[in-house]
């Protein structure tokens, strides 16, 4: 079963933008967040900075969420 996505609303730097994500990966960027000790607006802002120009935001963040896991299952 296809799960949803959903649309939710952050600050990336000044601007206000949203993203649509599953669920999963929503809590996964904000776990990884939480987890460096930063804002998600202030991960966001990274992640959006470092993406390539065809990539989407919320694409980006799946990407990052993905690159994450594999750091840290490579310990």
């Amino acid at each position: 079963m296809a799960k949803s996505i959903n649309k939710h609303s952050i600050m990336v730097g000044e601007r206000k933008t949203s993203i649509s994500l599953e669920p999963e990966f929503f809590g996964a960027i904000k776990d990884i967040a939480r987890r460096e000790r930063m804002p998600l607006g202030a991960l966001a802002q990274e992640i959006d900075a470092n993406r390539n120009s065809g990539t989407n935001l919320s694409a980006a963040i799946r990407l990052y969420v993905l690159a994450d896991l594999q750091r840290r299952l490579e310990v």
